[in-house]
């Protein structure tokens, strides 16, 4: 289990919830212009590697910018944590209804507190704070991810912790099918409608919910375990089979990805399929590789 707390998008939860992952989104690995410098037509200075306009799909891909875990035991694991009594604190509770201002935000704003939500993480080096940001790496976990992930949590350290898990697993080191990914939400991504993206950052501990999202890891944690031990015999023992596809854009696990300029994906996401790029092991000059179609 790789755990620990997160900012939380309001569009898709509130804080102190609890979130499992499908995806882990490496949303600071792209071009990035300061936005004073960008054309008028570009809703985010963040530009995907290789490409020339926010909405085009990376074609320079190093492996790290998506992993995918095991959705079916994700969905296991979130029932588990839902047999827990989550923290909250009166700060959080006050907190949340700055939020109700904007319907947007009616996630945020709950007023039955925090929950346990299947949602995906974005990973970024950048401690980043506020609506155009929260914004622009929704729409790339979106675009990464064909149109299939769901950005709510943003957190460090998940996607450098599953490339190592993924070398390990290529060993025979490790099983990816049984990573579960559990973030709780310590803070809100973005200000409330009238806020300011400093104060959402700079003032984060009037939030409330740092505490309780510490505490809430334990809570929810622990119901994942008890579930496992106690369903150890009859099924965790032999595992989870993954019914959907995971490892990492390369499919370097086995099994066809089901993102990527490669992968079928429905509606108007993506029209062209072509090959990528990857970077080669000296870091040198990138090197085209092909994504299979799934």
């Amino acid at each position: 289990m790789v755990a620990g707390i997160a900012g939380i998008n309001p569009e898709v939860a509130t804080i102190c919830s609890v979130t499992f992952a499908r995806y882990a989104v490496q949303v600071a690995l792209q071009h990035e212009f300061d936005p004073r410098d960008i054309p008028g037509n570009f809703t985010t200075g963040y530009i995907p590697l290789g490409a020339t306009s926010p909405s085009e799909y990376p074609l320079n891909i190093y492996g790290t910018e998506v992993f995918e875990v095991n959705q079916d035991l994700q969905k296991i694991a979130a029932n588990f944590a839902r047999k827990a009594t989550l923290n909250d604190s009166d700060a959080a509770v006050a907190y949340r209804t700055l939020y109700a201002n904007d319907d947007i935000y009616t996630a945020g704003a709950s007023s039955t507190g925090p929950s346990v939500v299947e949602c995906d993480v974005a990973t970024s080096d950048v401690y980043y704070s506020g609506r155009l940001l929260g914004e622009a790496f929704d729409n790339f976990t979106t675009l990464i991810t064909n149109g299939t992930g769901n950005y709510c949590s943003t957190a460090q350290e998940d996607n450098a912790t599953l490339a190592a898990l993924l070398r390990a697993a290529v060993e025979q080191l490790v099983d990816f099918s049984r990573i579960i990914v559990m973030r709780t939400a310590s803070d809100f991504d973005r200000p409330f409608l009238g806020g300011s993206a400093t104060y959402n950052l700079f003032e984060s501990s009037v939030q409330g919910a740092f505490e309780p999202a510490i505490n809430n890891l334990y809570l929810a944690g622990v119901k994942v375990v008890e579930g496992i031990l106690d369903g150890w015999n009859s099924t965790f023992a032999q595992g989870v089979n993954a019914t959907n596809y995971i490892g990492d854009i390369f499919g370097t696990l086995g099994g066809e990805p089901d993102f990527g300029l490669g992968a079928e994906v429905s509606g108007d996401i993506f029209s062209k399929r072509s090959t990528i790029a990857k970077r080669n092991t000296k870091g040198r000059r990138n090197v085209p590789v092909h994504v299979p179609r799934a």
